[in-house]
C-alpha cells in the first residue's frame, strides 16, 4: 500500500466527501465568533476540529475543559474561579478556566456531562458575556468564544430533562457533525499512513501494512473511530518484527474479523468436490459470528477426521489460533 500523504488540512486527514465537507465548515466557523457545537461519536476528532477553528484565526488562548473530569464540590470554582476566603482552602483569588479563555476559545469537551446548575451559569457566559466567581459580589465581563462538543444527542437530553433547552439553543448556532469512521472507510489507508509516519517520528518502528492487513482494517467498523484506528496502528507497529506481522499480533477484534472472513470465504469456495459435507449450511434467520466460527471448525474437524493441523489448513488459520478457538468454544 502506498498513499501520498501531505500535511493534514485543518488538522484533518482524508479526502472523502465527508471530511471535505467538515473542512469547509471549519473555514466558515473560523470567520466569525459564534458558538460552535461539535457533534459526533467518541474518537471522531472533535477536539481536532475545535483546535482547527482556533488555529485558523488564533486569538487569545485555547483552553480545553474536560466536562466529564470536572466533578465534586470544586467544579464551579474550577470553571468560574473564586475569591479569597469564599470557602475553606480558598487562600487566594483564583481565575477559573472560563476566564482564562477570555479573548480566546473555551472548548467544553463532552458538555452534555455538565450538571444542570453549572449549565445555568454557563448560559450566562454565553448569553450575557459575564461570570461571577464563587464568593464574588460583582459580575465580570468576559469575551471567550465557546466551542462545545458532545457524543450525546442533546435534543434527547433536553427532552429527558438532563440538558437545558435554552443553553442548547444558544450553543446550537453553528453545528458541525463529525462522521463515524465506518461512514468514510475510504480514508483508512491515508489515515493509516499518516499515523504510522507520525509514529516513526515519535520513535516507533517503521511499518507498512500489507494489502491483506489493509483489507482487514477497512472491513472493520471501528466503534472507537479514528482514535481507535490510531491506537491499533501504534500497537501493530510496536509488535511487528522486521515488517512481518502475525495474526496473533492483531488486537482480538481484528483477529476475530480475519478468522471469520477466512471461514466465510472458505465455505463459499469449498464446494462439494473437495469436502463433500463441508458446504454452505442452509440459511438461518440469524447466526452470530461465534456460532459461525464454531460450526465451521467442527465441520473442518469432521472432514479431516480430527487432524487439527489439516483442519487449520482447511480453515486457513494457524494451529495456535485453532487451538485457542477450540478451547474458547469448548470443542474437544
Amino acid at each position: 500500500m502506498s498513499v501520498s500523504v501531505s500535511g493534514p488540512v485543518h488538522g484533518l486527514v482524508g479526502d472523502s466527501p465527508q471530511i471535505v465537507s467538515v473542512r469547509r465548515l471549519i473555514t466558515k466557523a473560523a470567520g466569525n465568533l459564534l458558538p460552535v457545537l461539535l457533534l459526533g461519536e467518541s474518537g471522531t476528532g472533535k477536539e481536532v476540529v475545535a483546535r482547527a477553528i482556533y488555529n485558523a484565526k488564533p486569538r487569545g488562548e485555547f483552553v480545553p475543559i474536560d466536562c466529564g473530569a470536572l466533578v465534586g464540590t470544586l467544579l464551579e470554582s474550577e470553571l468560574f474561579g473564586h475569591v479569597k476566603g469564599s470557602f475553606s482552602g480558598a487562600v487566594d483569588n483564583k481565575k477559573g478556566l472560563v476566564e482564562l479563555a477570555d479573548g480566546g476559545v473555551a472548548f467544553f469537551d463532552e458538555i452534555g456531562d455538565l450538571p444542570l446548575d453549572i449549565q445555568v451559569k454557563l448560559l450566562r457566559v454565553v448569553q450575557e458575556h459575564e461570570l461571577r466567581p464563587v464568593g464574588a459580589l460583582k459580575w465580570r465581563k468576559i469575551e471567550p468564544r465557546i466551542i462545545a462538543a458532545t457524543h450525546h444527542d442533546l435534543r434527547a437530553e433536553v427532552a429527558a430533562g438532563r440538558f437545558r433547552q435554552d443553553l442548547y439553543y444558544r450553543l446550537n448556532v453553528f453545528a458541525i457533525h463529525l462522521p463515524p469512521l465506518r461512514d468514510h472507510k475510504q480514508d483508512i489507508p491515508i489515515l493509516s499512513e499518516y499515523f504510522l509516519a507520525a509514529g516513526v517520528k515519535d520513535g516507533l518502528p517503521e511499518f507498512r501494512p500489507s494489502d491483506e492487513l489493509m483489507a482487514t482494517l477497512t472491513a472493520y467498523d471501528w466503534p472507537g473511530n479514528v482514535r481507535e484506528l490510531k491506537h491499533v496502528l501504534e500497537r501493530i507497529a510496536v509488535l511487528s518484527s522486521e515488517g512481518v506481522l502475525d495474526l496473533a499480533d492483531l488486537p482480538t477484534q481484528l483477529q476475530n474479523l480475519r478468522i471469520s472472513e477466512d471461514v466465510r470465504q472458505f465455505i463459499a469456495e469449498a464446494g462439494q468436490d473437495v469436502y463433500p459435507r463441508f458446504a454452505n449450511p442452509p440459511k438461518a434467520p440469524v447466526i452470530s459470528i461465534p456460532d459461525s466460527e464454531k460450526s465451521a471448525i467442527m465441520r473442518a474437524l469432521v472432514e479431516t477426521r480430527g487432524q487439527r493441523g489439516q483442519a487449520a489448513k482447511v480453515l486457513r488459520i494457524g494451529r495456535t489460533t485453532l487451538y485457542r478457538k477450540m478451547k474458547e468454544y469448548g470443542i474437544a
